[in-house]
């Protein structure tokens, strides 16, 4: 036989002797040698009404109790051992155990109480009968009228008591474990307290019926007195003893750490304390929790029908707050539905009540059965209860303080989704649990306008915006998939079990979702994602790799339609986005950022009108970088102002070279849809106009179509001061976006260019022919000059001056030029023609 083997057998026979029904017979075995002892010392003769009078006493002072409960087990303190010493007395040892065991049985059968206790119950009576008689044989008792024989009485009856509670100890320990040094310590109490002054009683009573029969009608109202008395001693102290508890109670949930076992610490309290066999406590949905139901039973079960249904008779009587404190229902008063609703729980007494949460609706609190066999709840146990709840109360709000922490420290608080941390966190879950064959996406999204939202309209509207974009998300979003929110104005989407080019397929369909107008602050705004992705583990195997790469997939996706993956190539553009980022105010002192200038032509006339002003870049390391890599890149490090005011200060210093040589030739600069977000715009291009003297009206600024009609453009006043300043408003690349000429009403707008895909298929197509023609027709009709840009040959020039074209720009006329350039060029190409009548200067135009 193994060790293990030797310990389960050895675990099972010490279970087996631990059933009632084993201590029960042990402990009836102890009693035999006693039944016999009194069969044998029993010789006096008794009249049957003296034992049915015995009986009768023994059962008077049975039911004066004071319960002492000790789990499941109820150790009744009486004072039978009055009623003892005068049976013992006046009649002998044998007869004494027959009536006060008889007693016992009446009140255990009339309690319901088990089989098993009814046996020990009459075994310890019989015990403590046996020891006492044994303990006087052995004593010199003489007649009663002498005190030695007071003495002998009280050594013989003190032991047997003291017996019989060993008995009662030991079985409740073998049967239920060490009920503690507290609890021993109540049950001797009675032994050194109550048992002494009831053999002083008996032994008075049994002095005055030694002398004379008559005493009984003395004895009998004085007895029922003492009764009531302890009674109503019993009362008081278990009334004590609920208060002690209730303190304790207090000092036990003020110690319950504020953890996630905090309720289930609360709940076992509850228990302890009104020694209950089952306690439920079910708490509502609070932040990301769903509803809890904590149980504690007897029977280890952690479920139950009853508390958790918020339909249940007992759990709204005791919620729907029509009920002062506590409810108490007993199976012997209880209507048809509370018997039901008992019936429902498997229980006979039940109390209930509420439990105040930060979730705003109540919980419930349900403590079902006492497990003493003779104890049941009573109205001290509601009051108890009542005054119970507030510290519970107190513990729940702690708990859910907890929560409230720990939910702020991984949420977004706008949005209420998980932040970074969090995410972090389930991403490293998520690979951790299988490092093999672990999969996952990560899709990183920013908004594109939150910047131009936010400085428009304030961070209040950008906030709303936010909610909307989170709510987008969380609709459109696979079912499986955690959104988060990053920084700023990014989200992201972490998509468990998904290769990367499901990761894919998955970004785009949720940038196409969430591509709508929404409506943010009374306006309609944009809502458009870039979308940068990443998967594991092809990209990485941890949170902090796969969240950076598809962070600089992010940056690749604003400039690439919306949507890129990572790959190894882009940590270098991402590199070399980070130092073209850090040097661009350098580069701009130091002469690396410059402008060519592209000349337009009147349609009609050849005369040069104006130079459109356009940015280059030449880095000493990366070469020529394209205008639209930083430019965006500009837009994006907030430093598109700077950019924009340099080139303005290079096309009107330009124009003013011009100027001091009496020529008049207006200057077009590009301006970005962030810049007209900027209150101090206006400002700055008025300033800009006075520093090199030039006059309003040798100024164009271009606008993308998408930033005139947008509604925070719009709704403010920027494009009119703008054009108070004497300048001209011109719309780029016309015909791109979403806007119809009938907007343009409402706006300050000068001019429009026809976007150049459409004039550079015009000599091959009637289709783009026919959209030119009807551009150009309903701007005239709207008092709006136009231009074609991209015009590169003879019959495309032709076609344009047919249709009433006011201006012409393309390669046909010239390609950009630097300054030296442009300066040559207007010496070869050009002619000057004499200030027209009224105008203060002269005018160029191209030759033929």
């Amino acid at each position: 036989m193994t060790v293990a083997d030797l310990d389960t057998r050895t675990t099972q026979r010490w279970s087996a002797l631990r059933q009632p029904d084993v201590v029960a017979a042990g402990v009836s075995a102890l009693a035999l040698p006693f039944v016999v002892l009194l069969a044998d010392v029993a010789g006096r003769s008794v009249q049957p009404w003296t034992v049915v009078a015995f009986f009768a006493a023994f059962l008077v002072a049975e039911s004066l109790t004071l319960p002492i409960e000790v789990r499941s087990h109820t150790f009744n303190c009486s004072v039978s051992e009055a009623v003892l010493v005068v049976s013992l007395v006046q009649m002998d040892g044998a007869w004494t155990a027959v009536a006060w065991a008889g007693a016992i049985g009446v009140i255990s059968v009339r309690d319901r109480t088990v089989v098993a206790k009814i046996l020990v119950n009459i075994a310890v009576t019989v015990l403590q009968v046996g020891v006492a008689v044994l303990i006087l044989d052995q004593l010199p008792a003489g007649p009663l009228s002498d005190p030695g024989t007071w003495l002998a009485y009280l050594v013989a009856i003190l032991p047997a008591a003291a017996v019989g509670t060993l008995v009662v100890v030991a079985a409740i320990t073998i049967t239920q474990g060490n009920p503690g040094r507290a609890r021993l310590a109540r049950l001797f109490v009675p032994v050194l307290v109550v048992y002494p002054i009831s053999v002083v009683v008996g032994l008075a009573c049994s002095l005055l019926v030694d002398h004379t029969a008559w005493a009984w009608l003395l004895l009998v109202p004085v007895l029922l007195t003492l009764g009531l008395l302890y009674r109503r001693f019993a009362r008081v102290t278990r009334e004590s003893e609920s208060l002690q508890q209730v303190y304790e109670f207090a000092r036990r949930v003020e110690q319950v750490c504020a953890d996630e076992d905090g309720a289930l610490r609360i709940v076992e309290a509850v228990q302890e304390l009104l020694n209950a066999d089952r306690v439920a406590l079910w708490l509502p949905p609070y932040l990301d929790e769903g509803p809890r139901l904590v149980v504690v039973s007897g029977d280890g079960r952690t479920w139950y029908d009853g508390p958790g249904d918020p339909d249940d008779l007992i759990r709204r009587r005791a919620t729907d707050g029509l009920v002062d404190g506590p409810v108490l229902v007993s199976l012997s008063r209880a209507t048809e539905p509370e018997a039901a609703a008992l019936a429902r729980r498997g229980v006979r007494d039940l109390l209930a009540a509420p439990v105040a949460t930060a979730a705003g609706e109540p919980g419930y609190l349900e403590i079902c059965d006492r497990r003493s066999d003779v104890v049941s709840f009573a109205d001290d146990d509601r009051a108890a209860l009542d005054s119970m709840i507030t510290h519970v109360n107190a513990a729940i709000r702690q708990q859910q303080l907890l929560t409230q922490i720990r939910y702020d420290a991984d949420h977004d608080r706008l949005t209420g989704l998980p932040n970074r941390q969090r995410l972090a966190a389930e991403i490293d879950a998520l690979l951790a649990a299988d490092p093999v064959a672990a999969r996952g996406g990560l899709i990183l999204a920013a908004l594109d306008n939150y910047t131009e939202v936010t400085d428009t309209l304030g961070h209040a509207a950008s906030d709303e915006l936010l909610l909307v974009t989170a709510g987008l998300l969380r609709e459109h979003a696979p079912p499986q998939a955690l959104v988060a929110r990053m920084e700023g104005e990014q989200f992201a989407v972490l998509l468990p079990g998904l290769s990367l080019t499901a990761s894919e397929r998955a970004a785009r369909r949720l940038r196409e979702a969430t591509s709508t107008r929404a409506r943010v602050a009374g306006l309609d705004l944009e809502v458009t994602l870039s979308i940068g992705v990443a998967a594991a583990p092809v990209h990485g195997a941890d949170a902090g790799t796969l969240m950076q790469r598809a962070d600089v997939a992010l940056l690749a996706g604003s400039g690439a339609g919306g949507v890129a993956s990572y790959h190894p190539v882009l940590d270098q553009q991402s590199l070399r986005r980070l130092q073209l980022g850090t040097e661009l105010e350098q580069a701009m002192a130091e002469g690396q950022i410059s402008v060519v200038f592209q000349p337009i032509i009147d349609a009609r006339t050849s005369d040069i009108v104006s130079v459109e002003t356009l940015v280059r870049w030449a880095h000493p390391r990366y070469g020529a970088i394209a205008p639209d890599d930083f430019i965006h890149l500009a837009e994006q490090i907030g430093r598109i102002g700077l950019l924009t005011d340099h080139v303005l200060d290079l096309a009107l210093a330009r124009c003013r070279r011009w100027l001091d040589q009496d020529i008049a030739l207006s200057v077009a600069v590009n301006l970005s849809a962030r810049c007209l977000t900027e209150p101090d715009l206006v400002d700055r291009v008025r300033r800009a106009l006075r520093r090199h003297g030039v006059p309003g009206e040798l100024l164009t600024l271009e606008l993308t179509e998408g930033s005139v009609v947008d509604d925070s453009v719009r709704s403010s006043t920027v494009l009119a001061d703008l054009h108070a300043l004497g300048l001209r408003l011109s719309m780029d690349d016309f015909g791109t976006g979403y806007s119809s000429l009938s907007q343009l009403r409402q706006l300050p707008i000068d001019e429009v260019k026809i976007d150049k895909s459409f004039v550079l298929g015009m000599s091959t197509s009637q289709g783009e022919s026919f959209i030119a023609r009807s551009i150009i027709e309903l701007a005239h009709n709207l008092g709006l000059r136009v231009v074609a840009e991209g015009v590169e040959d003879e019959l495309t020039r032709n076609l344009l001056a047919e249709m009433g074209c006011d201006k012409l720009q393309g390669f046909l006329v010239s390609r950009p030029l630097p300054d030296e350039r442009l300066e040559s060029w207007l010496l070869a190409r050009t002619g000057v023609r004499s200030a027209a009548p009224g105008a203060p200067h002269r005018r160029l135009f191209v030759r033929t």
